[in-house]
Protein backbone atom coordinates (compact mmCIF):
# COMPACT_ATOMS: atom_id res chain seq x y z
CA UNK A 1 0.00 0.00 0.00
CA UNK A 2 1.04 3.57 -0.18
CA UNK A 3 1.40 6.39 2.09
CA UNK A 4 -0.68 5.72 5.58
CA UNK A 5 -4.40 5.93 4.76
CA UNK A 6 -6.27 8.09 7.08
CA UNK A 7 -7.07 6.68 10.58
CA UNK A 8 -10.67 6.36 11.72
CA UNK A 9 -12.04 9.10 13.91
CA UNK A 10 -13.63 6.67 16.23
CA UNK A 11 -12.12 3.50 18.32
CA UNK A 12 -11.77 0.37 15.93
CA UNK A 13 -14.29 -2.14 15.73
CA UNK A 14 -12.46 -4.23 12.84
CA UNK A 15 -9.10 -3.81 12.46
CA UNK A 16 -7.08 -6.25 10.05
CA UNK A 17 -3.83 -7.10 10.57
CA UNK A 18 -1.54 -7.60 7.45
CA UNK A 19 -4.23 -10.22 6.59
CA UNK A 20 -3.58 -12.36 3.76
CA UNK A 21 -5.65 -15.18 1.96
CA UNK A 22 -3.97 -18.22 -0.60
CA UNK A 23 -6.18 -20.80 -2.02
CA UNK A 24 -3.16 -23.09 -3.12
CA UNK A 25 -0.68 -21.01 -4.94
CA UNK A 26 -3.18 -18.17 -6.12
CA UNK A 27 -3.37 -15.27 -2.88
CA UNK A 28 -6.99 -13.48 -3.08
CA UNK A 29 -5.75 -10.98 -0.49
CA UNK A 30 -2.44 -9.92 -0.03
CA UNK A 31 -1.23 -7.97 3.44
CA UNK A 32 -4.48 -5.95 4.34
CA UNK A 33 -3.95 -3.90 6.88
CA UNK A 34 -6.05 -1.23 8.05
CA UNK A 35 -9.16 -0.57 11.05
CA UNK A 36 -13.11 0.44 10.93
CA UNK A 37 -14.26 2.99 13.62
CA UNK A 38 -16.86 2.50 15.26
CA UNK A 39 -20.19 4.30 13.54
CA UNK A 40 -18.23 4.07 10.51
CA UNK A 41 -19.41 3.62 6.96
CA UNK A 42 -16.67 2.05 5.29
CA UNK A 43 -16.57 0.23 1.60
CA UNK A 44 -14.26 -1.78 -0.14
CA UNK A 45 -14.74 -1.19 -3.96
CA UNK A 46 -13.38 -2.76 -6.73
CA UNK A 47 -14.15 -4.73 -10.11
CA UNK A 48 -14.92 -8.24 -9.74
CA UNK A 49 -12.46 -10.23 -8.51
CA UNK A 50 -10.62 -8.26 -6.73
CA UNK A 51 -11.05 -9.56 -3.45
CA UNK A 52 -13.23 -7.22 -1.97
CA UNK A 53 -15.74 -10.45 -1.29
CA UNK A 54 -12.89 -12.06 0.22
CA UNK A 55 -11.86 -9.61 2.75
CA UNK A 56 -15.39 -9.30 4.03
CA UNK A 57 -15.70 -13.32 4.01
CA UNK A 58 -12.54 -12.89 6.48
CA UNK A 59 -13.97 -10.45 8.76
CA UNK A 60 -17.46 -12.56 8.82
CA UNK A 61 -15.58 -15.30 9.88
CA UNK A 62 -16.39 -17.48 6.59
CA UNK A 63 -12.96 -17.61 5.91
CA UNK A 64 -10.22 -18.43 8.15
CA UNK A 65 -6.53 -15.99 7.09
CA UNK A 66 -3.60 -17.39 5.51
CA UNK A 67 -1.78 -14.74 7.48
CA UNK A 68 -2.31 -12.06 9.69
CA UNK A 69 -5.24 -11.66 12.35
CA UNK A 70 -8.56 -10.56 12.31
CA UNK A 71 -9.80 -8.57 15.33
CA UNK A 72 -13.27 -7.43 16.45
CA UNK A 73 -13.32 -4.73 19.34
CA UNK A 74 -9.34 -5.64 19.88
CA UNK A 75 -10.32 -9.26 20.37
CA UNK A 76 -8.61 -11.76 17.69
CA UNK A 77 -11.24 -13.93 16.26
CA UNK A 78 -9.56 -15.01 13.80
CA UNK A 79 -9.90 -18.43 14.67
CA UNK A 80 -13.70 -18.26 16.13
CA UNK A 81 -16.59 -19.44 13.72
CA UNK A 82 -19.17 -17.22 12.32
CA UNK A 83 -22.07 -17.74 15.01
CA UNK A 84 -19.52 -16.76 17.58
CA UNK A 85 -18.75 -13.26 15.79
CA UNK A 86 -20.93 -10.29 16.79
CA UNK A 87 -21.18 -9.41 13.39
CA UNK A 88 -24.14 -9.87 10.77
CA UNK A 89 -24.17 -10.15 6.67
CA UNK A 90 -26.42 -9.16 4.32
CA UNK A 91 -26.12 -10.57 0.74
CA UNK A 92 -27.12 -9.49 -2.58
CA UNK A 93 -29.90 -12.45 -2.11
CA UNK A 94 -31.70 -11.79 1.25
CA UNK A 95 -32.77 -15.06 1.50
CA UNK A 96 -36.06 -14.14 3.68
CA UNK A 97 -38.01 -17.03 5.07
CA UNK A 98 -41.44 -17.11 2.35
CA UNK A 99 -43.30 -18.64 4.78
CA UNK A 100 -43.10 -16.01 7.77
CA UNK A 101 -44.36 -12.50 8.11
CA UNK A 102 -42.16 -9.53 8.14
CA UNK A 103 -42.91 -9.09 12.15
CA UNK A 104 -41.26 -12.87 12.14
CA UNK A 105 -38.70 -12.10 10.07
CA UNK A 106 -36.98 -10.04 11.74
CA UNK A 107 -37.87 -11.52 15.32
CA UNK A 108 -35.82 -14.67 14.50
CA UNK A 109 -32.52 -13.55 15.92
CA UNK A 110 -34.11 -12.46 19.28
CA UNK A 111 -36.05 -15.51 19.47
CA UNK A 112 -33.27 -17.67 18.31
CA UNK A 113 -31.56 -16.28 21.75
CA UNK A 114 -34.54 -16.36 23.89
CA UNK A 115 -35.02 -13.46 24.46
CA UNK A 116 -38.69 -12.76 26.23
CA UNK A 117 -41.51 -11.87 24.12
CA UNK A 118 -41.72 -8.23 25.10
CA UNK A 119 -38.30 -7.36 24.21
CA UNK A 120 -38.65 -8.73 21.02
CA UNK A 121 -41.48 -6.58 19.95
CA UNK A 122 -39.82 -3.63 21.53
CA UNK A 123 -36.87 -4.76 19.13
CA UNK A 124 -38.80 -5.74 16.11
CA UNK A 125 -41.15 -2.42 16.06
CA UNK A 126 -38.02 -0.17 16.84
CA UNK A 127 -36.43 -1.27 13.90
CA UNK A 128 -39.56 -1.79 11.68
CA UNK A 129 -39.66 2.17 12.22
CA UNK A 130 -35.72 2.80 11.64
CA UNK A 131 -36.45 1.35 8.13
CA UNK A 132 -39.79 2.88 7.19
CA UNK A 133 -41.57 -0.44 7.28
CA UNK A 134 -43.97 0.28 10.55
CA UNK A 135 -47.47 -1.05 9.71
CA UNK A 136 -46.17 -4.15 7.59
CA UNK A 137 -44.91 -6.38 9.57
CA UNK A 138 -48.40 -8.62 8.83
CA UNK A 139 -47.44 -9.29 5.16
CA UNK A 140 -45.10 -11.62 3.92
CA UNK A 141 -41.82 -11.11 1.92
CA UNK A 142 -43.63 -12.09 -1.05
CA UNK A 143 -46.04 -9.02 -1.28
CA UNK A 144 -42.99 -6.73 -0.64
CA UNK A 145 -41.52 -4.85 -3.35
CA UNK A 146 -37.65 -5.30 -4.00
CA UNK A 147 -36.67 -1.92 -2.35
CA UNK A 148 -38.77 -3.10 0.45
CA UNK A 149 -37.63 -7.09 1.08
CA UNK A 150 -33.97 -5.26 1.26
CA UNK A 151 -35.05 -2.79 4.69
CA UNK A 152 -36.47 -6.31 6.33
CA UNK A 153 -33.11 -8.35 5.95
CA UNK A 154 -31.65 -5.16 7.03
CA UNK A 155 -33.63 -5.37 10.07
CA UNK A 156 -33.54 -8.93 10.37
CA UNK A 157 -29.56 -8.32 10.54
CA UNK A 158 -30.00 -5.28 12.93
CA UNK A 159 -32.23 -6.29 15.59
CA UNK A 160 -29.60 -8.24 17.15
CA UNK A 161 -27.25 -5.35 17.88
CA UNK A 162 -24.02 -6.50 15.85
CA UNK A 163 -20.95 -4.75 16.42
CA UNK A 164 -20.51 -4.21 12.64
CA UNK A 165 -22.76 -4.99 9.80
CA UNK A 166 -21.32 -6.75 6.60
CA UNK A 167 -22.83 -5.82 3.44
CA UNK A 168 -22.40 -7.99 -0.08
CA UNK A 169 -23.47 -5.77 -3.06
CA UNK A 170 -27.07 -6.10 -1.49
CA UNK A 171 -28.17 -3.31 -3.56
CA UNK A 172 -27.69 -5.41 -6.74
CA UNK A 173 -30.86 -6.70 -7.70
CA UNK A 174 -32.38 -3.40 -7.76
CA UNK A 175 -33.21 -1.59 -10.45
CA UNK A 176 -31.45 1.85 -11.24
CA UNK A 177 -33.78 4.17 -10.00
CA UNK A 178 -34.37 2.18 -6.58
CA UNK A 179 -30.69 1.22 -6.21
CA UNK A 180 -29.99 4.91 -5.96
CA UNK A 181 -33.10 5.45 -3.67
CA UNK A 182 -31.79 2.56 -1.31
CA UNK A 183 -28.18 3.94 -1.69
CA UNK A 184 -29.67 7.40 0.84
CA UNK A 185 -31.86 4.53 2.72
CA UNK A 186 -28.87 2.67 3.56
CA UNK A 187 -27.12 5.82 4.90
CA UNK A 188 -29.93 7.31 6.93
CA UNK A 189 -30.74 3.94 8.40
CA UNK A 190 -26.52 3.60 9.15
CA UNK A 191 -26.82 7.01 10.99
CA UNK A 192 -29.83 6.32 13.12
CA UNK A 193 -28.58 3.16 14.43
CA UNK A 194 -25.06 4.06 14.57
CA UNK A 195 -23.70 0.28 13.81
CA UNK A 196 -20.60 0.25 11.89
CA UNK A 197 -21.40 -0.61 8.23
CA UNK A 198 -18.99 -2.21 5.74
CA UNK A 199 -20.01 -2.23 2.63
CA UNK A 200 -18.68 -4.22 -0.57
CA UNK A 201 -19.37 -2.77 -4.09
CA UNK A 202 -17.91 -2.73 -8.12
CA UNK A 203 -20.04 0.60 -7.94
CA UNK A 204 -18.39 3.91 -7.55
CA UNK A 205 -21.67 5.91 -7.22
CA UNK A 206 -22.47 3.55 -4.34
CA UNK A 207 -19.27 4.02 -2.69
CA UNK A 208 -18.93 7.94 -3.46
CA UNK A 209 -22.45 8.45 -2.02
CA UNK A 210 -22.50 6.41 1.55
CA UNK A 211 -19.12 6.03 2.63
CA UNK A 212 -16.91 7.55 4.85
CA UNK A 213 -14.20 6.28 4.43
CA UNK A 214 -13.40 3.94 0.97
CA UNK A 215 -10.78 1.46 0.49
CA UNK A 216 -9.78 0.56 -2.96
CA UNK A 217 -9.01 -3.28 -4.13
CA UNK A 218 -6.96 -4.14 -7.10
CA UNK A 219 -6.00 -8.24 -7.64
CA UNK A 220 -5.74 -8.24 -4.07
CA UNK A 221 -4.24 -5.42 -2.71
CA UNK A 222 -5.78 -1.84 -1.51
CA UNK A 223 -4.32 0.78 -3.38
CA UNK A 224 -5.53 3.34 -1.57
CA UNK A 225 -8.23 4.34 1.46
CA UNK A 226 -9.53 7.82 2.17
CA UNK A 227 -12.18 9.44 2.27
CA UNK A 228 -14.52 9.82 -1.01
CA UNK A 229 -13.45 13.20 -1.71
CA UNK A 230 -9.75 13.03 -0.98
CA UNK A 231 -9.75 9.58 -3.50
CA UNK A 232 -11.23 11.25 -6.06
CA UNK A 233 -9.32 14.91 -6.15
CA UNK A 234 -6.22 13.05 -5.15
CA UNK A 235 -6.24 9.54 -5.76
CA UNK A 236 -2.36 7.66 -5.40
CA UNK A 237 -2.31 5.60 -8.35
CA UNK A 238 -3.78 5.55 -12.30
CA UNK A 239 -5.82 2.76 -11.42
CA UNK A 240 -7.54 4.25 -8.78
CA UNK A 241 -7.80 7.44 -10.29
CA UNK A 242 -9.33 5.36 -13.25
CA UNK A 243 -11.52 3.28 -11.34
CA UNK A 244 -13.36 5.74 -9.52
CA UNK A 245 -14.72 8.26 -11.52
CA UNK A 246 -13.53 9.29 -15.40
CA UNK A 247 -9.88 10.85 -15.80
CA UNK A 248 -7.49 11.89 -18.33
CA UNK A 249 -4.04 9.95 -17.83
CA UNK A 250 -1.30 12.00 -19.87
CA UNK A 251 1.75 10.01 -20.10
CA UNK A 252 4.55 12.98 -18.74
CA UNK A 253 8.44 13.17 -18.45
CA UNK A 254 9.84 14.79 -15.71
CA UNK A 255 12.02 17.63 -16.52
CA UNK A 256 12.59 19.72 -13.43
CA UNK A 257 12.19 18.97 -9.58
CA UNK A 258 11.75 21.92 -7.65
CA UNK A 259 10.84 22.14 -3.91
CA UNK A 260 7.01 21.94 -4.19
CA UNK A 261 6.33 21.67 -7.57
CA UNK A 262 7.38 19.34 -10.26
CA UNK A 263 7.56 20.38 -14.43
CA UNK A 264 6.50 17.66 -16.92
CA UNK A 265 6.19 17.94 -20.25
CA UNK A 266 3.46 16.44 -21.89
CA UNK A 267 1.56 15.87 -25.88
CA UNK A 268 5.01 15.95 -27.41
CA UNK A 269 6.74 18.68 -25.14
CA UNK A 270 3.76 20.82 -23.38
CA UNK A 271 4.95 22.09 -19.86
CA UNK A 272 2.89 21.86 -17.01
CA UNK A 273 3.72 22.21 -13.56
CA UNK A 274 2.19 19.86 -10.61
CA UNK A 275 2.35 19.59 -7.32
CA UNK A 276 5.58 17.50 -5.96
CA UNK A 277 3.22 13.81 -5.18
CA UNK A 278 4.45 11.96 -2.31
CA UNK A 279 6.30 8.99 -4.36
CA UNK A 280 9.16 12.10 -5.20
CA UNK A 281 9.58 11.36 -8.67
CA UNK A 282 13.24 12.22 -10.27
CA UNK A 283 14.32 13.93 -13.14
CA UNK A 284 13.71 12.16 -15.86
CA UNK A 285 11.37 9.87 -14.69
CA UNK A 286 7.87 8.51 -16.55
CA UNK A 287 4.85 9.73 -15.13
CA UNK A 288 1.46 10.21 -16.10
CA UNK A 289 -0.07 13.73 -15.45
CA UNK A 290 -4.57 13.21 -14.26
CA UNK A 291 -6.91 15.55 -14.51
CA UNK A 292 -10.62 15.55 -14.21
CA UNK A 293 -12.65 15.79 -17.07
CA UNK A 294 -14.67 18.20 -15.43
CA UNK A 295 -11.66 20.38 -14.74
CA UNK A 296 -10.17 21.04 -18.26
CA UNK A 297 -11.25 24.08 -20.25
CA UNK A 298 -11.87 24.40 -23.81
CA UNK A 299 -11.60 27.60 -25.71
CA UNK A 300 -11.20 29.64 -28.98
CA UNK A 301 -8.68 31.79 -26.61
CA UNK A 302 -4.88 30.72 -25.95
CA UNK A 303 -3.97 31.46 -22.37
CA UNK A 304 -0.55 31.46 -20.88
CA UNK A 305 -0.42 27.27 -20.47
CA UNK A 306 -2.68 26.42 -22.93
CA UNK A 307 -2.46 23.45 -24.88
CA UNK A 308 -3.50 23.81 -28.93
CA UNK A 309 -5.38 20.78 -30.23
CA UNK A 310 -8.19 20.17 -32.14
CA UNK A 311 -11.93 18.70 -31.48
CA UNK A 312 -12.69 15.18 -32.78
CA UNK A 313 -15.54 14.46 -31.06
CA UNK A 314 -18.52 15.94 -29.29
CA UNK A 315 -21.54 13.73 -27.63
CA UNK A 316 -24.38 15.16 -25.96
CA UNK A 317 -24.87 13.59 -22.79
CA UNK A 318 -27.68 15.69 -20.99
CA UNK A 319 -26.05 17.96 -18.62
CA UNK A 320 -22.64 17.91 -19.86
CA UNK A 321 -21.09 17.67 -23.60
CA UNK A 322 -18.61 15.07 -23.84
CA UNK A 323 -15.96 16.83 -25.83
CA UNK A 324 -12.78 14.73 -26.62
CA UNK A 325 -10.02 16.81 -28.27
CA UNK A 326 -6.35 15.60 -29.93
CA UNK A 327 -2.74 17.17 -29.28
CA UNK A 328 -0.65 17.72 -32.30
CA UNK A 329 0.84 14.43 -31.52
CA UNK A 330 -2.41 12.68 -31.47
CA UNK A 331 -2.28 12.61 -27.32
CA UNK A 332 -6.22 12.60 -26.18
CA UNK A 333 -8.17 15.03 -23.66
CA UNK A 334 -11.52 14.68 -22.83
CA UNK A 335 -13.38 17.56 -21.50
CA UNK A 336 -16.62 17.52 -19.38
CA UNK A 337 -18.57 20.96 -20.78
CA UNK A 338 -21.69 22.53 -20.04
CA UNK A 339 -25.04 21.79 -21.93
CA UNK A 340 -24.44 25.21 -23.83
CA UNK A 341 -21.22 24.25 -25.44
CA UNK A 342 -20.78 24.46 -28.96
CA UNK A 343 -18.03 23.00 -30.99
CA UNK A 344 -18.06 20.77 -34.06
CA UNK A 345 -15.11 18.07 -34.73
CA UNK A 346 -12.34 19.77 -36.97
CA UNK A 347 -12.30 23.03 -34.71
CA UNK A 348 -9.33 23.77 -33.81
CA UNK A 349 -9.23 25.01 -29.67
CA UNK A 350 -7.13 25.67 -26.70
CA UNK A 351 -6.81 23.22 -23.64
CA UNK A 352 -5.76 23.87 -20.06
CA UNK A 353 -6.90 23.95 -16.60
CA UNK A 354 -6.70 25.66 -13.30
CA UNK A 355 -3.39 25.12 -11.47
CA UNK A 356 -4.35 22.87 -8.94
CA UNK A 357 -6.42 20.66 -11.08
CA UNK A 358 -3.55 18.17 -12.43
CA UNK A 359 -2.07 15.44 -10.36
CA UNK A 360 1.36 13.61 -11.08
CA UNK A 361 1.01 10.00 -10.73
CA UNK A 362 3.53 7.04 -10.98
CA UNK A 363 3.36 5.56 -14.27
CA UNK A 364 0.41 2.79 -14.89
CA UNK A 365 3.13 -0.32 -14.39
CA UNK A 366 4.85 0.70 -11.59
CA UNK A 367 4.93 -0.79 -7.97
CA UNK A 368 2.01 1.11 -6.36
CA UNK A 369 3.84 -0.20 -3.26
CA UNK A 370 6.12 2.43 -3.69
CA UNK A 371 4.11 5.37 -3.78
Amino acid sequence: MGAPAQAPAAAPVVTLEHVAKRYGGVTAVHDAHFNIGRGEFFSLLGPSGCGKTTTLRLIAGFETPSAGRVLLENQDVSTVPPYHRRVNTVFQHYALFPHLSVYDNVAYGPRSQGLAEGEIRRRVEELLGVVRLAGLGGRRPGQLSGGQQQRVALARALVNFPVALLLDEPLGALDLKLRQTMQLELKRIQREVGITFLYVTHDQEEALTMSDRIAVMNEGRIEQIDTPQTIYDSPRTAFVADFLGRANLLPARVTAVDGASVSVAIAGGHPVRVATPAWRPAAGAAALVMVRPERVRVGGAAGPAALRATVSEVVFQGPVVRCAVRAPDDTEIIAHLGAAATLAPGQVVFVDWDPDAPRLLPPAAADVGAA
